[in-house]
């Protein structure tokens, strides 16, 4: 029989290979296997999978739409509750970047129940319901099931309004693009996985709502805007590029970051998805940066900020939208 852990020592990021949204699938890959798949139509579905989008959007009725998203990953902290924290705002992200409100969620908890104590698991589920409160989204029930590697995260339901949606394939050339959160956290959390070094300003930035920001990009008229998570900056943005048929301008020197992470960057701390995600994106990207800062821009991120197509007032403008080159999505300066 495996004896149980001591919690106090215990360590959450060692029991996963990977961490967060860094354990995503290659972004290429997913694309082969959804490329063979049907798509959903009919004239409620409003957003579907096309443009890879973050939530699929169906109409109820004139002045309604149901926004529906799920987002769950292995621990990226060795906290329970500060990784039941960021796991809730991540998937909540997904709602606000398509300009709804979240309204109820159900709980995904995989656990490995002979490996780590189920009072652990509570702590986890403790750390979403506090963040759902916050949100002003119910949370109520969900699954569990016995898994070798512990994943959390929620299945959430939202609302919007169908003729003001943030989407990913409505930029127009002109437009600045903004970046509510710094960049970095994918490379801080491996070093915390790496170390045991816990780096609060990440985990401040992981658990904040982009609630204040998707409502602020709606009241300044803004359609266009993605979230930044699995795929990285250049990953999201190289999306959002190819649905609206535009090409980007990125300011590299705009750009901010936490605290800690180039120094991290220097000392080899970089997650695995980070590379997948430039070498995903390499092909699209026209550089006058150097190779380090290509893959802090590719960084994977773990509930990361908005990226709107839109100014917004207290955040860096860090780039912009020009009309579409050939073959290029994304030029970094």
């Amino acid at each position: 029989m495996t004896s149980s852990p001591d919690v106090a020592q215990l360590r959450l990021t060692q029991y996963a290979a990977g961490g967060g949204c860094a354990c995503k699938v290659p972004p290429g890959e997913l694309e082969r296997v959804l490329g063979d798949l049907l798509p959903a139509s009919g004239p409620d579905l409003l957003v579907g999978v096309e443009t890879g989008d973050d939530a699929a959007v169906v109409r109820v009725d004139g002045d309604r739409a149901v926004v529906l998203t799920t987002d769950f990953f292995t621990p990226v902290v060795d906290d329970p509750f500060d990784w039941g924290r960021i796991a809730a705002a991540n998937a909540l992200s997904d709602v606000y970047a398509m300009g709804g409100e979240p309204l109820v969620a159900v709980n995904l908890l995989g656990w490995p129940r002979d490996r780590i104590p189920f009072d652990v698991a509570a702590e986890v589920l403790r750390g979403g319901a506090t963040v759902a409160a916050a949100a002003g989204c119910h949370l109520a029930g969900g699954h569990s099931i016995d898994d070798p590697e512990p994943k959390y995260g929620l299945a959430v339901t939202g609302v919007a309004d169908p003729g003001r949606l943030l989407r990913n394939d409505t930029g127009r050339p002109g437009v600045p693009l903004t970046l509510t959160k710094p960049l970095g956290v994918g490379v801080l959390n491996n070093r915390h996985k790496a170390t045991g070094e816990v780096f609060p300003e990440a985990i401040e930035s992981m658990t904040a709502l982009n609630r204040d920001a998707s409502r602020a990009a709606l009241a300044a008229g803004v359609t266009c805007a993605t979230d930044v998570t699995g795929f990285g900056l250049l990953g999201h943005l190289h999306k959002l590029c190819r649905a609206s048929g535009v090409t980007a301008v990125v300011d590299s020197s705009a750009v901010p970051y936490l605290p800690a992470a180039r120094e991290s960057y220097a000392e080899g701390y970089v997650p695995g998805g980070s590379r997948r995600n430039l070498d995903w994106v390499r092909p699209h990207v026209d550089s006058g940066v150097d190779e380090d800062e290509l893959v802090l821009l590719a960084d994977a991120q773990t509930s990361g900020g908005l990226l709107v197509a839109g100014e917004l007032p207290g955040h860096p403008v860090i780039g912009e939208l020009v009309p579409a080159e050939a073959g290029v999505t994304i030029r970094v300066r």
